[in-house]
């Protein structure tokens, strides 16, 4: 009896970790077989059950060997992966991103930016982004180690890269989007223990045209991406191990979580989403842990602190090391200098303040430069150009001025003398002075004329000449943070400029006057007091004979201060990145129903055109095959909606419903909704179908949040938006498609007796394999580029396919 029993345990777990075909019932264990024994943590503890998987992927649980160890009992978890499966994706994956690597063979579109960037790690040339520096290191890296020497300027998409090695940088971002369909793989099948729903996911996203695209040029996002991939991967391999806590594969996957983190945020802030994905889930994973009574508050203590290091202190650190390296490789001058305050530009090799020296507090009688504090504020200026007729006063006009130049510098005189004793006298908060122009010898002047360009501001001017002016010449210097007394500090003091007369402070509004204004900055006189970087100034150049000078390098700004101002400089020009006029604008609410896409290269039909657009097809798979699981399941008979187009249901031979997009995602909130409320109620559900409920719940409701962390976010925002910034999103609802599609193909038993239900099952499985590849043969033009006639012209390869007006291939 023993041996009998011993051979039909060992006959089922043959059939259940090497099965032909996909095929979850034959490895389901009811629970009366399990001894009634719920899924979950304490419980698995209690009896000791470890858990399997084989080629099919559905978790059951089989009892430890008295004779093994933890351990040992717990490696039963994971039987060998399908590595051959696996394999295939990533030779697929590799083959769809290095097809064509090297075409077109000049910049396309943000390669304008990122390339140059690149460029200018290789030259150690500061500049400014708004985005952290991770990404750019890592393309200025992959170009140095190519062979690229960072000489090609970059100027503008369509520019030919000549005999410039650029295939390393291209090359190294498609290596990272190759990635991606291979963790999308691991991801899924780890979250459902299934090889079907795996497949179908990577799948999505192997033959996507929208993220092959993306993986093809010099650009941040499949370096985002991969990182965004890692960190899930990581969060969810570590999840796996709690049977295993503080081993070594534990602390692996712990650590290879914060390492991508850091790495997501250090390519672009929007990595913030994926953090806070990984804290939820960590919070939650706490928060059971707490509730386990077999583990002491001593060991609780090891696992929050163990997680607190992995996931905050590392991940920190890590980021921080980038920025110590962007700024110790960026140590030369260049177009970023401006940007940065005159303390940050003192480091800069090349800059007229690296290793100057010049008085240290402001004094009577010296001649200075002001410059805001805004990004771009520019130079307090002036010339020798008066306002237009019609635009306030006809007076001098005073601007601000983004370059070094002598039209930059003023006199700082007493309110009333302009005699000046040997021992010259501080300017202290609170003073009042006259500031005159040193080329055209005006003073600085405010009045009641309005504004060239911000209404409500007062104009400001150069007024009088020699130095003679009147009352409307006097401003009162405030150091902000400051009180009565304080000296000025060159370089490192705020200081606002507040007009006697009126009550205005001095402002730097940001807008380019027209060509009378030499297309120079608006500066006027803001009746708001309010303290901002647009009203606040400091002194940079510094020049009076009579004071003693010291070397900036005594002020030269600390790490820690040069890391937070560089990370107000990018959100400040994260926040002031606004669509500009005629300038191609995205809508969040464009984005999941494929409505616009984005070019990257070519207009028209002589031209190599490459068109950035998710595979629409890969949607209508979605969207059709979530629509007939609601319209078997719910409905029998359901008339389509009148929004439908009929020219577009002619052209498209799947049927493509472009609005049902938002639909198919409130799906999965039914799905949740009806598998909820049957556990609530008690329903007996067996092993399989509560295993199917549990996938749905807990694997699919993780990605849904997640694409709604990576989606949702993008309403709030106020910068300018594009088509790409959807595609970390995409990911997520591509393995979010995998598991719900897989799961609504294993239930059709609900629906229809064997062998139909078989039948289906598998027919369901090839016709969504199959139509993933033909509609990426369809499509496949827009990501590998294509000439000749455009897709209104019957003899274009893209002829029939342009399904929508908005979409511009």
């Amino acid at each position: 009896m023993e041996d009998r029993d011993r051979f039909s345990e060992d006959t089922r777990r043959r059939s259940c970790s090497n099965p032909p075909v996909r095929n979850r019932r034959a490895c389901r264990e009811t629970e009366k077989d399990r001894g009634k024994t719920k899924p979950g943590l304490p419980e698995t503890r209690k009896t000791g059950l470890s858990h399997t998987h084989g080629f099919n992927g559905m978790c059951v649980k089989q009892p430890c060997k008295t004779s093994e160890t933890p351990s040992q009992c717990s490696d039963h978890m994971n039987q060998p992966l399908p590595f051959w499966l696996l394999l295939c994706v990533a030779v697929f994956s590799l083959s769809t991103r290095f097809y064509n690597i090297t075409e077109p063979p000049h910049v396309c579109w943000d390669e304008t930016h990122f390339g140059k960037m690149g460029s200018y790690y290789i030259n150690r040339t500061f500049f400014f982004d708004v985005h952290p520096p991770l990404g750019k290191m890592l393309i200025g890296l992959a170009g140095y180690l190519t062979g690229y020497d960072g000489t090609f300027p970059f100027v503008k998409p369509g520019d030919k890269y000549e005999d410039h090695n650029y295939w390393g940088m291209r090359g190294f971002c498609a290596a990272l989007g190759s990635c991606l369909p291979p963790f999308a793989f691991l991801v899924v099948l780890e979250l459902s223990r299934s090889t079907a729903a795996a497949l179908i996911a990577a799948s999505l996203l192997i033959f996507d045209t929208g993220c092959i695209t993306l993986s093809q040029y010099i650009l941040l996002d499949p370096i985002l991406m991969f990182f965004i991939m890692g960190a899930v991967l990581s969060m969810v391999k570590f999840n796996q191990q709690r049977l295993r806590p503080f081993s070594l594969s534990w602390w692996l996957w712990l650590i290879l979580t914060g390492v991508n983190l850091s790495g997501s945020l250090g390519v672009k802030f929007v990595g913030l989403f994926v953090i806070i994905l990984v804290g939820i889930s960590t919070a939650w994973d706490l928060w059971k842990l707490l509730g386990d009574l077999n583990l002491s508050l001593v060991d609780f203590a090891k696992h929050l602190f163990a997680r607190i290091f992995g996931l905050i202190i590392l991940p920190l650190f890590l980021y921080t090391t980038i920025f110590a390296v962007h700024f110790a490789v960026l140590n030369r001058s260049g177009p970023g200098d401006g940007f940065f305050s005159s303390a940050f530009q003192s480091r800069l090799i090349g800059n007229n303040l690296h290793n100057a020296t010049m008085p240290e507090y402001l004094a009577y009688g010296s001649t200075i430069t002001v410059k805001n504090l805004r990004i771009a504020g520019g130079y307090l200026h002036s010339h020798w150009h008066l306002y237009p007729e019609g635009v306030g006063a006809h007076q001098q006009q005073v601007t601000a001025y983004l370059h070094k130049d002598y039209n930059n510098q003023w006199l700082v005189k007493k309110p009333d003398s302009e005699d000046h004793a040997e021992t010259p006298e501080l300017v202290r908060h609170g003073d009042i002075i006259r500031l005159e122009h040193r080329e055209t010898t005006r003073n600085l002047h405010s009045h009641l004329h309005e504004a060239p360009l911000t209404k409500k501001h007062l104009q400001v001017t150069g007024y009088g000449i020699n130095g003679t002016g009147d009352l409307n010449d006097l401003w009162q210097v405030e150091v902000c943070g400051g009180k009565k007394g304080d000296p000025v500090k060159v370089l490192r003091s705020k200081v606002r400029f507040l007009h006697r007369s009126t009550g205005c402070v001095l402002f730097s509004s940001g807008k380019t006057l027209p060509k009378w204004g030499w297309e120079q900055v608006e500066v006027t006189c803001s009746p708001y007091l309010k303290e901002t970087p647009n009203s606040q100034w400091n002194i940079e150049d510094h020049i009076n004979p009579n004071l003693p000078n010291i070397s900036l390098h005594v002020l030269k700004p600390s790490f820690l201060e040069i890391l937070l101002e560089s990370h107000i400089v990018m959100i400040r020009g994260n926040s002031g990145l606004k669509p500009k006029d005629n300038e191609v604008n995205s809508k969040p609410w464009h984005w999941p129903i494929n409505y616009q896409g984005l070019r990257f290269s070519g207009v028209n039909e002589t031209e190599y055109r490459v068109y950035l657009l998710g595979n629409p097809l890969l949607q209508t798979m979605r969207k059709r095959l979530r629509k007939s699981f609601i319209m078997c399941s719910i409905i029998n008979n359901s008339e389509r909606p009148a929004v439908f187009h009929k020219e577009q249901e002619q052209e498209d031979f799947s049927g493509v419903i472009w609005w049902l997009n938002l639909f198919s995602l409130g799906l999965f909130v039914v799905m949740v909704s009806v598998c909820s409320l049957a556990l609530q109620r008690g329903a007996k559900l067996e092993g399989e179908r509560k295993a199917h409920c549990r996938v749905i719940l807990e694997g699919g409701g993780m990605l849904f949040l997640a694409w709604l962390l990576h989606y949702l976010p993008f309403y709030s925002m106020g910068r300018i938006l594009y088509y790409h910034h959807y595609f970390p999103a995409v990911l997520f609802s591509s393995m979010l498609t995998g598991i719900t599609l897989d799961t609504f193909l294993q239930n059709v038993d609900l629906l229809c007796r064997p062998p139909y239900s078989k039948y289906i099952l598998r027919g369901g499985q090839t016709v969504l394999l199959v139509g993933i590849l033909y509609s990426f043969y369809l499509f496949h033009p827009l990501s590998y580029g294509m000439r000749g006639p455009l897709a209104h012209d019957p003899s274009s390869s893209m002829a029939g396919l342009r399904w929508l007006d908005s979409w511009e291939f």
